[in-house]
């Protein structure tokens, strides 16, 4: 079955082209077109299971690629031919190992190493191929392994819940089809990028998932604020992109190839670049960060993210879930061997990964609107997401992925659930007691926020807890207690600001009602709104001026209530808070609509509530895949099925020089040696050596040392020092401390906005500066408009005005030049030439003129006169000689 899975991301595209170019023509009807983008989806997923089945069962850990067997095989970029003489080949042969002997020598020296002693350096063999060739030929054909596996899971499994849910929220939108057209296309995008077999594909993918961001997050093209978040979301993805495609050319310069295999083969021979070194590796580990950082929205680069929300939910779900943010997690991993072998780079995403983690929960605290409050908590999972990854837990990064994907998928359907319900109101100070109202929306949502919050044994515990246990023990760098620290604050404001979204809109008193209270002052406010000046509101004159339902939508909060802390009113920002749902503007009144006055919460349909229930399934036991060692005796049970055991084939292993697990003896020993207090010492005398290069065997050195030199103070060594120098049960410490700060939070949460709802006021007050700083996002959006947006305009304007004032001057003076000249010319042309013409003309009218008058009488009899006179006389001339000879000689 693994030979088909080229349909897995063609299905979607086909999907996508039907609606997209016959739904309109043909006015396709919702179930129709509900009908080709879901079942599309379905035989994808299906497709997908089959094929990871069959592979875990025949195939795993192998790598299968589609164009191996004649599966699906097409040279997409055929190289250019070379020819390679004998002759050729073995000169190259011989540079290869003069480079070789010279790079032996050098690193001698700088080493200090004795005569005689092995010196092992990492060569590039640039490849050499005999005969007839392609230099670089770039395939297009499909890869599954376990990554890729992973993934398509991920994204056809939570993708196909997004989609059953978006038929029943987009019902009556009357871009329906188009919706449904750009989410296929959304998806294709995804299914190529992991699921491509080398860079190129990854790339096209890469583009494909920036494009289809841009146009859903835009799918409301008639709003400012719509239009203004697709344009933020594409230019800054262009940003990591850039360095995503400097990347690419740095892989294909070092590497003579973009295919995956053959890279990471010839990446594992590279000596590793500890912290002060800085090559080839460390380059293009830097170009594929600033991409990550682009597409998984971190620091500096998350500012798209948040405003992503202006799109329809089910977008927001599949951006934040199953699509677009994941790519750069994907990358990463696809590419560790890369990053393992710069050892500034593991810090640096380590680092941006803990800052951003925390970063973003700092400000999801004092969000109101509950799509950018899950909007920023996306933001700092994915910062956890990055921080496992630098600190060498890819696998446990990955697995974040898909706990992640669950949850999160099901929060965003969720608030979806609750924006329909709530009449497509979002600010959640205007919610309260919904699960009255919306019982299974309630416990499907109520699973997500236990396991967001990293409660056991829901599936994010499992992820978020083996990366704080990773960011504790990581030997890669002796940063590993601060990270920790930070990750661990990171996941308490967590478990905050996710209860405090549970209790502004579940729990409490029901605030909706409160509010619309009393007719005459629902007419107030209705009118107020309906001349601009409604009390505490700043209407943004894009949004007023739009077409709109009624009084609740032109400013998406009908009536904000009171600041929840001093100086909020002022910075309230209301705009767009109700364009994110599935309204069309110009539609018919009816849809959605209601009389003021009149909202009352109501259940989803089951196509919305289904979905819900089944990702709630998923994020309650979607974590079993990856039982931490500490609960089944320090091993991951369950052999291929544990996701740790089955995605360790694609790690690069620094300490052996070989992917997967170590299996020698050595590895083992040196392991053990590790853990003990001693051994950590003798590793820190041993000081920082460079990775084994396998043998062709693919055995590597008999002592492979630790994968970066000097570890420094590691927390959960001094953990199990203290306890005894049992693992075990420093790994227990840390996961109770896990679910302490999980527990603090949610009961921080709890007493803030239940027990003592004055509480918030108050603190807000006491800590206004820092609140306001939350509240308004820290103004890096400020900031970077005032950097970089105002002073691009500002240089726009002035290439513009060279533009028009000099270069336009310099054609349109030519112009008016050649303008004058031709008047001048055609002056000349009508005074001079013409005006001689005609003067010459008029004289010989003037003269002639009466002669041939008064020759001209108009008697036939002159006329016949002239004519024998004109004949005499032409009889003169022609015999005048001949008679005057005559007339002479006859004298």
């Amino acid at each position: 079955m693994h030979r088909y899975i080229w349909l897995v991301p063609l299905l979607p595209l086909v999907g996508a082209a039907i609606n997209g170019l016959l739904g309109r023509k043909f006015r396709f009807s919702e179930r129709l077109v509900s009908a080709v983008a879901v079942g599309s989806v379905a035989l994808a997923f299906l497709i997908s299971v089959a094929a990871v089945v069959n592979y875990g069962t025949t195939i795993w850990p192998k790598t299968y690629v589609t164009s191996d067997d004649g599966a699906f095989k097409y040279t997409w970029i055929p190289g250019g031919a070379t020819e390679i003489t004998e002759g050729l080949q073995e000169r190259a042969e011989g540079e290869t190992t003069k480079k070789a002997s010279d790079e032996a020598g050098r690193v001698a020296r700088e080493r200090g190493t004795k005569p005689g002693e092995a010196v092992v350096v990492g060569v590039t063999h640039a490849p050499v191929r005999r005969g007839q060739g392609s230099v670089l030929d770039v395939e297009w054909s499909y890869q599954l392994d376990p990554l890729s596996s992973v993934f398509m899971l991920i994204v056809t499994g939570v993708g196909l819940c997004i989609f059953v849910f978006a038929t029943g929220y987009m019902h009556g939108d009357r871009g329906f089809y188009r919706f449904f057209s750009y989410l296929g296309l959304f998806m294709f995008s995804m299914l190529i990028l992991v699921m491509g077999s080398n860079f190129m594909m990854m790339f096209v993918g890469w583009e494909g998932v920036g494009l289809c961001s841009y146009l859903l997050i835009g799918y409301y093209f008639d709003r400012k604020e719509a239009g203004d978040a697709s344009r933020k979301a594409f230019i800054t993805n262009r940003v990591g992109d850039f360095g995503f495609a400097l990347a690419v050319f740095g892989v294909i310069a070092t590497f003579g190839t973009t295919q995956y295999t053959s890279v990471m083969s010839q990446a594992s021979a590279f000596p590793i670049e500890i912290i002060g070194q800085w090559g080839i590796m460390s380059w293009i580990a830097l170009g594929l960060f600033v991409g990550a950082c682009g597409k998984s929205a971190q620091i500096p680069l998350y500012v798209w993210l948040p405003d992503a929300m202006a799109g329809p939910t089910p977008v927001s779900a599949l951006i934040h879930a199953a699509t677009m943010v994941t790519a750069g997690l994907y990358m990463l991993t696809r590419t560790n061997v890369i990053f393992q072998h710069s050892q500034a780079m593991m810090l640096v995403v380590a680092i941006i990964g803990a800052l951003t983690a925390l970063f973003a929960a700092t400000i999801g605290i004092t969000q109101n609107d509950i799509k950018k409050v899950l909007a920023y908590s996306t933001v700092s999972q994915l910062g956890f997401m990055f921080l496992a990854c630098g600190v060498g837990a890819f696998v446990i990064g990955i697995f974040h992925v898909m706990t992640h994907a669950f949850f999160k998928a099901l929060m965003f359907l969720g608030a979806g659930s609750v924006i329909h319900a709530m009449h497509h109101e979002q600010d959640m100070r205007r919610m309260g007691g919904l699960r009255k109202y919306m019982p299974k929306t309630y416990w499907t949502f109520f699973a997500g926020w236990l396991a967001i919050c990293g409660v056991i044994p829901f599936a994010g515990f499992w992820s978020k807890d083996e990366i704080l246990w990773n960011a504790a023990s990581t030997e890669y760098f002796h940063s590993g207690w601060l990270l920790w620290l930070i990750a661990t604050i990171a996941a308490t404001c967590t478990a905050f600001y996710m209860t405090r979204l549970m209790a502004l809109t579940f729990w409490g008193r029901e605030r909706f009602l409160e509010v619309r209270a009393g007719g005459q002052a629902d007419e107030a406010h209705a009118a107020a709104y309906d001349e601009g000046k409604a009390v505490h509101v700043a209407i943004d004159p894009s949004v007023a001026d739009r077409p709109h339902h009624g009084p609740e939508e032109r400013v998406g909060v009908a009536h904000v209530l009171e600041a929840e802390a001093v100086g909020e009113a002022e910075a309230t920002d209301t705009r767009g808070h109700d364009v994110h749902d599935h309204h069309d503007p110009h539609e018919p009144a009816g849809h959605g609509q209601h009389p003021h006055g009149s909202v009352v919460p109501h259940e989803s349909p089951p196509s919305m509530w289904v979905p819900l229930a089944v990702l709630a399934v998923l994020a309650t036991v979607g974590g079993f895949v990856g039982i931490s060692p500490a609960f089944a005796g320090g091993q991951h049970v369950g052999g291929r099925l544990n996701i740790v055991n089955w995605l360790d084939p694609v790690i690069w292993n620094p300490a052996t020089g070989r992917f997967g697990k170590e299996t020698s003896a050595e590895v083992t020993a040196l392991e053990e040696r590790n853990k003990s207090v001693a051994g950590r010492e003798a590793v820190r005398q041993e000081g920082s050596r460079e990775a084994p290069l396998p043998t062709e065997s693919g055995e590597g050195h008999a002592e492979p040392p630790l994968p970066y030199g000097d570890t420094g103070f590691n927390l959960a060594h001094a953990v199990q020092g203290v306890l005894g120098g049992s693992h075990a049960a420093a790994e227990w410490f840390f996961i109770v401390v896990s679910l302490l700060a999980a527990g603090l939070g949610m009961g921080l949460g709890y007493l803030f906005y239940i027990r003592k709802p004055e509480l918030p006021d108050l603190w807000a007050a006491r800590l206004s500066s820092l609140y306001r700083a939350s509240f308004n996002k820290y103004w890096i959006d400020e900031l970077y408009g005032a950097l970089f947006t105002r002073r691009t305009m500002d240089a726009a304007r002035a290439v513009n005005a060279v533009d028009s004032k000099g270069i336009d001057g310099a054609v349109n003076g030519a112009a008016w030049l050649t303008r004058q000249l031709s008047r001048f010319t055609g002056a000349t042309d009508r005074l001079v030439v013409d005006g001689a013409v005609n003067g010459v003309a008029g004289f010989i009218k003037l003269l002639m003129s009466p002669l041939l008058r008064a020759a001209q009488t108009g008697v036939a009899a002159n006329y016949a006169l002239v004519m024998i006179l004109g004949l005499v006389a032409a009889v003169g001339l022609y015999f005048g000689k001949d008679i005057l000879a005559a007339i002479t000689g006859a004298r």
